[in-house]
């Protein structure tokens, strides 16, 4: 690609308003453009691939995703990349989720869970992020015999301390006060835009990575170009090399200006 780029976009805060839930038409502009100059465009998201409803407007722009935190890669109908989460800390997780009455999102291979009891999923991912979806939800007990990708319990930082030390080989990422994505050790976005990277045959310095929220991190600080959306939180702004304006103040296309890829 010479001096042609990978830009991965996360979507929830930055590709995609949490005001409107629509992808701004600024955005929609960038992203064409770049794509007519020879870059390649890949999402870079928390969510799974059943839930990505919102991507509409720039679907036929995209080369290929990282999905679910990095626990799962794929361009077209190849796999890049798949880690699921050891099946002792799915067990314990969920026993422990449902033991304390805490709602949980399940991530399977093929199908999702939603354990729901304080109507937090429903409020959080369904009002909050716009998610239409929900209802394709499986039960807890069919979603378990599958691999287990992610696992999203809702607690709070002060609990997470709490059970840090009792699980092993995972990542943890928050991008929520209310609730963390737990995944596979070596499964974020970071190790998802490499993988990507390495099949495409580029170099790290050829990549470019757009977030707002803590899972986040891992790819602002792994690309060549990290950069940070105006409403993100302090975690990712400090982990990136550039911070633009807000999601809705124009800020893909401010950067993409900034760093001259339109």
């Amino acid at each position: 690609m010479n001096n042609k780029y990978a830009l991965f976009f996360d979507i929830d805060g930055t590709l995609v308003s949490f005001n409107t839930h629509q992808i701004p038409p600024s955005t929609i502009f960038a992203l064409t453009q770049a794509k007519a100059n020879g870059h390649k465009v890949f999402i870079s998201t928390g969510r799974p691939p059943i839930i990505m409803n919102n991507l509409g407007a720039i679907e036929h722009l995209i080369d290929g995703y990282v999905t679910i935190n990095g626990a799962l890669c794929y361009i077209g109908d190849q796999t890049i990349l798949s880690r699921d989460i050891p099946r002792d800390v799915v067990d314990f997780i969920v026993e422990d989720s449902l033991s304390h009455n805490h709602s949980l999102f399940v991530v399977g291979e093929k199908d999702m869970a939603a354990v729901d009891p304080h109507g937090e999923i429903a409020t959080i991912f369904g009002e909050g992020l716009g998610i239409k979806n929900l209802n394709m939800a499986k039960p807890l007990n069919e979603v378990l015999k599958q691999r287990i990708f992610q696992l999203t319990p809702f607690f709070n930082e002060e609990y997470e301390s709490k059970l840090a030390g009792r699980i092993h080989n995972c990542t943890f990422a928050r991008w929520h006060p209310d609730f963390i994505d737990i995944t596979a050790k070596g499964a974020d976005k970071g190790e998802g835009i490499l993988a990507i990277a390495r099949h495409m045959g580029l170099d790290r310095q050829q990549t470019i990575a757009f977030g707002d929220g803590g899972n986040d991190v891992a790819m602002i600080e792994t690309a060549g170009i990290g950069i940070a959306m105006g409403n993100a939180f302090d975690v990712a702004k400090n982990a990136a090399d550039y911070i633009t304006t807000s999601v809705d103040d124009d800020g893909i296309l401010n950067a993409m200006r900034h760093f001259k890829l339109i």
